[in-house]
């Protein structure tokens, strides 16, 4: 892949982020971080991409740069992790596959013969493709996160509590 438009790509990406992250009305101190992790995570998967690397290989990998990259830059502007990692994922859900699939669905309410089959596989195909991207943009999002908490959710409930005894 060309490096130029490697670079392009990152930065709408970047500035596709910026539009969710205003959206979810994030604070303004993490704007900027969230662009770079929406640009480096595109970076990841489309260079990937360029490869020949699986779609959903990519996309986990993508993600899982962004899922990783989030928590020490939560750390440093002071906002928890999903500030930054759910913005900066939502450009790289596979829209182009979900859409294909819609149409493909479309096409098999009027098709016949020799053709069915072939729109059936073309539309399967794509449907399936674009669940298993959006599962591997969630864990790859949610598993660095999971990985670096330091207590456990229940922990966290317990420790503002004081059991008194009845």
């Amino acid at each position: 892949m060309d490096v130029l438009l490697l670079i392009e790509r990152c930065v709408w990406s970047g500035l596709a982020a910026l539009g969710f992250a205003v959206l979810f009305n994030v604070p303004q101190r993490t704007l900027l971080a969230i662009f770079g992790l929406a640009a480096g995570g595109a970076a990841v998967k489309l260079a990937l991409l360029g490869a020949a690397v699986n779609p959903v290989l990519a996309s986990f990998l993508g993600a899982a740069t962004i899922g990783t990259l989030a928590v020490p830059v939560a750390h440093w502007k002071h906002s928890p992790p999903a500030v930054f990692s759910i913005a900066a994922v939502i450009p790289m859900v596979p829209g182009m596959y979900a859409y294909r699939m819609m149409l493909g669905v479309i096409e098999l309410t009027g098709a016949v013969g020799d053709a069915y089959p072939m729109i059936l596989a073309q539309t399967v195909n794509n449907g399936v493709k674009t669940l298993f991207i959006l599962a591997a943009l969630a864990v790859g999002v949610g598993v660095p996160n999971l990985l670096t908490r330091k207590e456990s959710a229940k922990q966290m409930q317990l420790r503002g509590r004081r059991r008194h005894p009845r």
